[in-house]
């Protein structure tokens, strides 16, 4: 990792953690699709795509957070649209995330058209809703 990728690296843990502040596992920022929204030069949101390790030709959004007071404006939507655009680019087929305990982000799943399913081998929590995209 370059000393560059590093800094991207620092900046999504910091994040991480103050959007995060539950305890939430921090994802492995070396991996797939990373995006950091600023608002002049303070990073305020940001967004993940992995290639899924669940479902075939398919791409796990990872995370999409947005920071206080920033949320209201349209950015978890914006960003989930340029990880769904980087997703077809890469080839896959759909694109799948889960939620828990989150009415705000499911309202938002449901608003850009991302289904609930249930996969065969269920990865998360047994109250996690498992969401899906087909990307055309």
């Amino acid at each position: 990792m370059i000393a560059q990728d590093e800094e991207v690296s620092d900046s999504l843990a910091k994040l991480h953690q103050l959007i995060f502040c539950d305890g939430t596992r921090v994802p492995d920022f070396g991996q797939g699709y990373w995006w950091i929204a600023y608002r002049g030069a303070k990073s305020i949101a940001f967004a993940g795509v992995v290639p899924s390790t669940h479902i075939a030709n398919a791409g796990y959004l990872c995370r999409v957070g947005v920071a206080m007071p920033h949320c209201g404006h349209g950015l978890q939507v914006r960003l989930t649209r340029a990880l769904e655009a980087r997703a077809r680019r890469a080839g896959w087929k759909a694109i799948v995330s889960d939620t828990t305990d989150n009415v705000f982000s499911a309202n938002n799943f449901i608003r850009q058209g991302y289904r609930l399913f249930e996969p065969v081998l269920p990865w998360a929590w047994q109250h996690t809703l498992y969401w899906r995209k087909e990307l055309v």
